[in-house]
């Protein structure tokens, strides 16, 4: 029996060894065979099939220009090329079989040649347009001429310039969607606005997106119902129902899916064209449109950006037709364009032109003549277009400016004024200053001329981001400054008129203008005690309600006070001389209070039942409330 037993001496170890050994898996440079896949035609073309597939989601995705001077449009070709010996590779099996993985190598040497030279392409493109080798290109790509500053400001009136911006312009806005319950659930307000010059008056327009996904879903059939235009002046907000005006809803725009996307639609069109961020614009009739600015490279593959023409889009029927900007300047129809030109593009060649006008090493070492535009910049409607405003300084950080600039959006037109004075960062801290008590924050300046005197114009947020008063202050001296507070004079007319008396006043203490200048010349129309222009009452149904108002108001200032109690049917809001009015309908009477003299009426919603404190004589439908109190 002990002859049968198998002899155990050995080494376990050495065993294991000889295994390993017998099924081990060869080294690349053990392989002296490679192995082609059968059927390799049907392999190849199959890896085409998925390749393309990949890069037409990509694209769909994605959307870059097939056009050289845009980096994506190579990156794209790149990742065709690197899908292809991916999807090869697989459909070879050469993750499983080493002599198919040594074949599939040798096969992409060629599309990693062809890789290699994109790349050296894109660096040679991108080095030859740098600022280094092509600072006097760079320096060429604006025209700056010098102007006369009493001459083209001369037309500005301080009552017709921007009082809010596109922050409290889209805090208005908010406010507006949220009096129209059909809207405020299923959309909300653009995040971007475009400042044009309607009518001869500056305001925004801000168009409508869907508050999410699920509400794209149930609304995308019809498209997107209105758009608002917020007036930068009277701070008035304006609802446009496209069906209503124009029989149709907004259908292309950026808060839509898929075909309807803007992008999407208009690379579908324009497969080619470079195009920066579309601007939403309406015509002097309120048609809305996308206008796309078309650039072009003109340094090197990827710098110099310029615009070369712009794609204007119904933003109703999706109708797109391209314009080269020779057209945009020249043609009279078109003049209802206010933006083409971003500020930050304009003020980017112009730093170019500051920076480089005497080349790269002095830009960098001696620096003689080198400026750059100051940090944060404005805008000003002048000439029916409107302006890009901004101080020009020294390249170094510097307290004041040597002069100004502005820069048309519509046709690049900049003008230069050789007016040193204040930063504009300094003069919203000395108008902050002059009200510090009341911790008001100021707007970014807007330059202006009084009596010859270039003044910077500031407006007052409070927290709430409501507009409290006004701010001139000095160019050349910020030691001089006017203001007036909407919580001493209740009016905005009022605040307005008291900031350029002490302004004027104090130029004349400083001996900058004659004692016998007419300040009546500057002073803007008051209004009445109910804070309504009575210039401009029964021109619409508002100014109708708020002469009723007024009249209520008036009649029962003397009396004593008085309640009621009630169910909030509905809720209304205005913007009166910067102040927030809450309307609240209780049995077909509106008792509106303003939002600064109760807080606790933003709280307010239908069905809740409240106490409000009223004179006990007001009648009428419009009745002025003292305070608002809620019952439960």
């Amino acid at each position: 029996m002990s002859e049968q037993i198998p002899n155990m001496n050995y080494d376990a170890d050495e065993v294991i060894k000889d295994f390993k050994t017998k099924i081990k898996w060869p080294g690349s440079g053990e392989v002296t065979a490679v192995s082609a896949p059968s059927k390799l035609p049907l392999r190849i073309l199959l890896a085409l099939l998925l390749t393309i597939v990949f890069g037409a989601v990509y694209y769909y995705m994605e959307l870059p220009a097939l056009n050289i001077h845009d980096s994506g449009f190579y990156i794209f070709i790149i990742l065709l090329v690197a899908a292809f010996v991916i999807f090869f590779g697989l459909l070879c099996k050469a993750h499983k079989k080493v002599e198919r993985k040594e074949y599939v190598k040798k096969k992409s040497i060629v599309p990693i040649i062809i890789v290699a030279v994109i790349l050296v392409v894109m660096a040679i493109g991108w080095l030859i347009g740098t600022t280094f080798f092509r600072a006097s290109s760079y320096s060429q790509l604006v025209t700056v001429t010098s102007s006369d500053f009493s001459t083209d400001f001369e037309e500005i009136d301080y009552d017709s310039v921007p009082r809010i911006d596109e922050s409290r312009a889209l805090t208005l806005a908010d406010q507006k969607l949220g009096e129209l319950s059909e809207y405020m659930s299923q959309y909300v307000v653009s995040d971007s606005t475009t400042m044009i010059n309607y009518n001869g008056e500056p305001v925004r327009v801000a168009y409508l997106e869907y508050a999410d996904v699920f509400k794209w879903f149930n609304n995308t059939d019809e498209g997107l119902p209105a758009y608002m235009i917020i007036n930068l002046v009277s701070q008035e907000v304006t609802v446009v129902n496209c069906l209503e005006e124009f029989g149709q809803c907004i259908t292309y725009s950026p808060t839509e899916l898929f075909n309807e996307k803007l992008v999407r639609h208009l690379r579908f069109q324009y497969p080619t064209l470079l195009m920066d961020t579309p601007n939403f614009e309406i015509d002097d009739s309120g048609h809305p449109y996308w206008i796309t600015p078309v650039l072009d490279k003109t340094i090197g593959l990827f710098g110099g950006t310029d615009v070369k023409g712009v794609i204007i889009t119904d933003a109703l029927t999706g109708e797109s037709q391209y314009y080269d900007m020779t057209a945009v300047k020249a043609d009279q129809s078109l003049e209802w364009i206010d933006v083409v030109y971003s500020s930050s593009l304009l003020l980017t060649q112009y730093n170019y032109y500051g920076e480089l006008s005497n080349g790269f090493w002095n830009s960098i070492i001696f620096q003689n003549d080198v400026n750059v535009v100051s940090s944060g910049n404005g805008y000003i409607a002048l000439d029916d277009d409107i302006w890009v405003y901004t101080g020009v300084t020294s390249s170094e950080s510097d307290s004041s400016n040597f002069g100004f600039i502005l820069c048309n959006q519509r046709t690049k037109e900049i003008r230069y004024y050789e007016k040193g004075g204040t930063i504009e960062s300094a003069a919203q801290d000395s108008a902050e200053d002059a009200v510090q008590n009341y911790g008001y924050s100021a707007t970014f300046p807007i330059l202006l001329d009084i009596e010859g005197q270039p003044t910077y114009f500031m407006s007052f947020y409070g927290d709430s981001n409501t507009v409290k008063g006004y701010a001139l202050v000095n160019l050349s001296d910020k030691t001089i400054v006017g203001t007036g507070l909407l919580d001493n004079l209740k009016s905005d007319a009022k605040s307005l008129n008291a900031a350029v008396e002490n302004y004027i006043e104090a130029l004349q203490d400083k001996g900058l203008i004659d004692n016998n200048v007419d300040i009546d010349e500057y002073l803007v129309e008051e209004t009445d005690d109910s804070g309504t222009d009575s210039s401009t009452q029964g021109s619409s149904d508002s100014a109708g309600a708020e002469t009723e108002t007024t009249t209520a108001a008036a009649d029962s200032s003397d009396s004593s006070l008085g309640s009621i109690t009630g169910t909030i049917d509905s809720i209304k809001t205005a913007v009166t001389d910067g102040d927030t009015y809450y309307y609240l309908e209780i049995d077909g009477v509106y008792y509106y209070i303003a939002v600064g003299d109760c807080m606790d009426v933003l709280l307010a919603q239908t069905g809740d039942t409240v106490k409000v404190t009223v004179p006990s004589s007001a009648t009428g439908t419009f009745v002025a409330a003292q305070d608002i109190e809620f019952v439960e």
